[in-house]
């Protein structure tokens, strides 16, 4: 096995592409004596994902309690009402943060103090999987990386991008209506106009420094140390930034990506690599690779706004027509399905999906139901839709309309991220039904802020307790369709798959477990009206119904007249058959 230091080894080789001879000598020696730091410091745990993974997303603060920190306030809501039944948890952004709910990080390798601290993020990660975030694009404008350079400490120089503004920016992707440059002051008094992709709050690093990745990756391997198995790289398409291009999706961000994967894998292989890149579907799916060199999970960022658009349409063809689409470089990677998140509903992964039209009516719809619009300049400096920001059960529904369809819609969306195949990831807010938050947008000016309410532990506690509040209804009945589901071999995120055209109004997916002897025939009605389909004849045999114990359907040449069935408005059947 060639060492780190031969030429011929893939890290120093990707390191030699990324910079010039000398520079890269320099990074290989730092990235080794990092490997050997933590090489003594973490002890790797070999892990497969399967059918048992589910990842909770959620805010480190999300339920509080009056003089307690809230991530242990947050574990006693996990073990007292999903231990068992949920595995994993992703906790966005609980460092030290100036501003966007935690992504202007202040400082990387501490916890909010007034979420708690290491101990509780350790106390967690001993009983679920952690995912963490690594917001590694940009630092907070208050970080002390950013203050050194502003500072003019030598060493952090070259650690952020100052740009003539002058030049022409007009290439660069804008994921947001805000400039490309901000304006700081150092220490001197001259004027520096700093990348910042984002937010005058968020200031780019530049990782033509090769000290710069030395320390983020420094970071990532504390955050394994301290119990991370899964690390989700927020923003990473626009990280390697090449002016006269359009600095996203460049092969330096690959490369990077591949670079970082293969460092922290030399440490511990069994740490999953998650890419947040909320961009057309195209895109988004490159970051898988070859299958086996970049990141094992990729966001499913087309699944959401799809998903909307067939409830509230009643109409399934353009996500089946869509999901018959979706193929995989190997049987090592797959897809993170989610519907809602921090974020809002992206629309850009939807560019070339939907027409102009249907996107316009998806945007009207989500208006009438209290739901807000982000923007984003385009190259010409026109505005286009980029997220629609509304929690996700609103989404499907129009508040005049009754909790009950409120209820069924919502459960149909959430019982599909369970059964499409790849890993779900489950937003705090969606487990509980949460509504509109119009207060939070209010106080603070931020459309995002509209799915971001924080509850009161006790508060919570009542609402998902009581009997006939939406909140218990909707956890008790999401908690049965995944408890049901991660006993299921063949939900597993690695085996065959086939999506059905059963009828407009249904979606359907025939799933495989990785030996190929069992089936599930995940079949749900997305529209208001009763629907009768009909098994295809290649799906033999007798299939059960999982989520009744129903077990009359049969498929075979001898009763032909069973093939048919009849699903209610809004109806989930998860039909179980040997293969």
């Amino acid at each position: 096995m060639k060492h780190i230091s031969d030429p011929d080894h893939t890290i120093n080789k990707r390191i030699h592409r990324l910079y010039p001879p000398e520079i890269a000598e320099r990074a290989v020696n730092s990235i080794i004596d990092l490997i050997f730091k933590y090489k003594q410091r973490i002890i790797s745990k070999e892990y497969h994902l399967s059918e048992k993974d589910i990842i909770l997303i959620t805010y480190g603060d999300q339920v509080n309690r009056h003089h307690e920190a809230s991530i242990q306030t947050l574990k006693e809501f996990m073990d007292k009402h999903l231990k068992g039944v949920i595995n994993s948890i992703h906790i966005l952004p609980f460092y030290p943060s100036s501003s966007d709910d935690g992504f202007s990080v202040v400082s990387y390798n501490a916890v909010d103090p007034h979420m708690g601290s290491w101990r509780e993020i350790e106390s967690i990660s001993s009983d679920y999987r952690l995912m963490v975030d690594g917001v590694i694009n940009h630092v907070s404008q208050f970080s002390d990386w950013f203050k050194a350079y502003l500072s003019g400490d030598k060493y952090f120089q070259d650690y952020f991008i100052e740009v003539d503004p002058s030049l022409d920016l007009s290439e660069v992707t804008r994921p947001r209506a805000t400039p490309l440059l901000s304006e700081f002051t150092d220490d001197e008094g001259r004027i520096r106009h700093i990348w910042t992709t984002f937010s005058k709050d968020q200031v780019d690093l530049n990782y033509k420094s090769h000290r710069v990745l030395r320390n983020v990756l420094d970071c990532l391997f504390y955050y394994i140390e301290k119990g991370a198995t899964l690390i989700r790289l927020d923003a990473i398409a626009f990280i390697w930034k090449e002016l006269g291009t359009p600095c996203v999706h460049l092969p330096q961000t690959h490369e990077l990506i591949q670079l970082m994967r293969e460092v922290l894998h030399e440490v511990a292989p069994e740490v999953i690599i998650i890419t947040e890149t909320n961009v057309p579907h195209h895109e988004n799916v490159s970051y898988f690779g070859s299958g086996s060199d970049e990141a094992q999970m990729v966001y499913n960022f087309a699944l959401p706004p799809l998903l909307v658009h067939s409830i509230l349409n009643g109409n399934t063809k353009t996500l089946t027509s869509w999901a018959q689409t979706l193929t995989l470089p190997s049987d090592k990677v797959c897809f993170f399905n989610f519907t809602a998140s921090h974020d809002g509903i992206g629309l850009r992964p939807i560019k070339g999906i939907l027409e102009d039209e249907e996107l316009e009516y998806l945007v009207g719809r989500v208006k009438e139901h209290g739901g807000l619009v982000s923007y984003r300049t385009e190259p010409d400096g026109s505005e286009s839709p980029y997220e629609l920001n509304c929690s996700y059960i609103d989404a499907l529904t129009h508040p005049d309309e009754d909790d009950n369809i409120r209820f069924k819609r919502m459960l149909v969306s959430q019982a599909t991220v369970l059964v499409m195949p790849g890993v779900p990831g489950i937003y705090f807010h969606s487990l509980v039904g949460s509504r509109n938050y119009h207060e939070g947008v209010k106080h603070s000016g931020i459309n995002r802020a509209i799915n971001r309410e924080k509850y009161n532990m006790d508060w919570l506690e009542n609402e998902v307790t009581t009997q006939g509040t939406l909140a218990k209804r909707m956890l008790d009945s999401y908690k049965r369709l995944i408890s049901i589901r991660i006993n299921e071999k063949a939900f597993n995120p690695f085996g065959k798959f086939k999506f059905l055209d059963l009828d407009e109004r249904v979606f359907a997916v025939d799933q495989h477990c990785k030996d190929d002897v069992e089936r599930i025939l995940a079949i749900h009605n997305f529209s208001n009206e009763t629907v009768t389909c009909i098994i295809p004849d290649n799906i033999e045999g007798t299939l059960c119904d999982i989520l009744t114990s129903n077990c009359t359907i049969s498929n075979s040449k001898e009763y032909k007249e069973t093939k048919e069935i009849t699903l209610e408005p809004y109806q989930i059947m998860w039909l179980k058959g040997r293969i």
